[in-house]
């Protein structure tokens, strides 16, 4: 049972922290407390260094008082003063013994001051590969998140209600348009008949015409009478003719044989 209820508990706190939480902000917090120990590993890469310095002139120091030592170990000897060589070369010797131990510190002092100064240089190389790294990641972000408003912004629109108005007025107007093109049509389709109807009666008549003309020239309709006109008024009736070749021959005279 409590092994639920802290699963439970974390559960909650979790998802409460985790949408608490900002990539970004999280992640400039980290840059900045990576900058911030650069300056303490700056001081600590300098102590080693001027702890290297120090036993370096030690060092120096040390040599150069054993150099002396042995010059006044050689004036006394020479001097007959065996109480004074005696007394020299005991401090001789402790000096010895100092610069063998000096000498020791100083090259762990300088494998320290290399070890320190390439672990520094190994921690500037990381906080700019991580800058890097959060940039691309807080860019990322940022983009995720209006990517995310945008597509809040979109939901939010309801655009079903407006589709379905403009696909109803496509089809009322469309209706309208098919109307108006059928009533173009009827009314153009009927003036085209009356005149068709026009030109077919006025070809008509003149064919009647033609015929008529036909069958008087050939004699078998009498001429029409000339309409009575006012004295000295003439009118010149419009001939029609044939062509040539549909005039019709002259009929033969019946011969005196034949009449008897």
């Amino acid at each position: 049972m409590w092994q639920r209820l802290k699963r439970l508990l974390r559960a909650i706190f979790g998802g409460l922290i985790e949408r608490a939480e900002d990539p970004e902000l999280i992640l400039q917090q980290v840059i900045r407390d990576m900058r911030d120990k650069l300056p303490q590993m700056n001081e600590n890469v300098a102590q080693v260094m001027a702890t290297q310095k120090l036993l370096e002139k030690e060092v120096a120091t040390l040599e150069r008082e054993i150099t002396e030592f042995d010059a006044k170990i050689r004036a006394a000897i020479k001097q007959g003063r065996d109480d004074l060589a005696t007394a020299f070369i005991s401090a001789l010797q402790e000096k010895q013994v100092a610069l063998e131990r000096s000498r020791q510190q100083l090259e762990a002092a300088r494998r320290a001051s290399e070890q320190a100064i390439r672990f520094r240089d190994n921690y500037i190389l990381q906080l700019k590969k991580r800058q890097q790294e959060a940039m691309q990641l807080i860019a990322e972000h940022r983009r995720a998140r209006i990517q995310e408003q945008l597509a809040q912004t979109m939901a939010s629109f309801q655009l079903g209600d407006e589709a379905g108005t403009f696909e109803e007025m496509r089809e009322k107007v469309a209706r309208r348009v098919a109307a108006a093109e059928a009533k173009m049509e009827l009314a153009s389709t009927g003036v085209e008949s009356q005149i068709a109807e026009i030109e077919k009666e006025a070809l008509s008549m003149q064919v009647q015409d033609m015929l008529l003309a036909y069958k008087r020239q050939m004699g078998l309709l009498p001429e029409t009478p000339a309409a009575t006109l006012p004295a000295g008024e003439t009118t010149a009736l419009p001939e029609k003719t044939l062509g040539p070749a549909e005039e019709e021959p002259a009929r033969p005279e019946p011969t005196k044989a034949s009449e008897g």
